[in-house]
């Protein structure tokens, strides 16, 4: 399944509004450290967040599921609850694959 570019352009605007601009001069720390003390607005609090909605929308799609076999939930609700829960598994799996790429480039390069 795809990223559809709503999905893409309203995860863009939630990090836009986890990370507000910095007007520092270039290499100072203190604009990193204010970021992080105004409300831990760093990378690791943004992937957390984002493996907890994720972790949420599966347990969404797992409720659904278990009330549509008992008789009392609808089937439209789980197919929506088990498409918004592999979105949400998709922008995590493709986020984890761009941070290991991305280490695995600055391992190679030469010093």
């Amino acid at each position: 399944m795809s990223i559809g570019t709503l999905d893409a352009a309203s995860a863009y605007g939630r990090t836009l509004n986890a990370f507000p601009p910095m007007t520092t001069a270039a290499g100072d720390d203190s604009a990193t450290t204010a970021a992080q003390a105004a409300g831990g607005s760093d990378f690791g609090s943004m992937v957390e967040t984002m493996v907890g909605e994720a972790a949420g929308s599966l347990r969404q799609a797992e409720t659904a599921s278990a009330k549509q076999v008992a008789g009392k939930g609808d089937l439209v609700d789980v197919v929506t609850a088990i498409g918004a829960a592999e979105t949400a598994l998709n922008t995590v799996v493709a986020v984890r694959d761009r941070v290991v790429n991305a280490y695995s480039d600055i391992m190679r390069m030469q010093i």
